[in-house]
């Protein structure tokens, strides 16, 4: 079986939805999944729902849950650096069917990790695992590099608050 390599961006949402459909998908197969979450911390929606799939689907939290402006500070890389070595682990573990880095791009767009730590983890990516990498602003090389590149695009994004902000789930 070939892994490929995808890539989910645009400023659209439904990034980090479609990755998380992938993974359950593949839970439902019997794959095993490695979620690595650049930027978020905390208990959020898709983190009580995954843990039902505990079994197959692995989430670590790679970011220390604030709004980052300007430049970055130095735990906020280190934070984003440990998620590089996560990933890279992930792959010579042997263990993980799929690999998700959910908001690497957004990362490397806050210079929280550079677009040739992605690059490079594509480079390494092993034959048989399939590798997502999701957020918004895809370097062009990143986009070249991918087997398959979605973009999400906005078309209209106005809605009134109710069903938990549109399945934003509300704060």
């Amino acid at each position: 079986m070939k892994g490929y390599i995808q890539v989910y961006t645009g400023n659209g949402k439904g990034k980090t939805t479609a990755a998380l459909g992938l993974a359950i998908r593949a839970a439902g197969a019997g794959l095993k999944v490695f979620i690595a979450q650049f930027i978020k911390m905390g208990e959020y929606s898709e983190i009580k729902a995954l843990k039902r799939f505990e079994d197959l689907i692995k989430v670590e939290q790679f970011g220390k849950g604030r709004f980052i402006k300007g430049k970055p500070s130095a735990s906020d890389i280190e934070a984003a650096r440990k998620g590089v070595e996560k990933v890279k682990a992930a792959f010579t573990s042997g263990q993980h069917n799929v690999v998700i880095m959910e908001e690497a791009n957004v990362a490397a767009g806050l210079g929280l990790l550079s677009v040739d730590d992605i690059l490079k983890i594509m480079d390494e990516k092993p034959k048989d695992v399939e590798l997502v990498i999701t957020g918004r602003g895809a370097d062009s090389r990143i986009i070249e590099k991918a087997d398959l590149v979605t973009e999400m695009k906005e078309i209209k994004h106005y809605f009134q608050k109710g069903v938990k902000a549109r399945i934003g789930i509300e704060k």
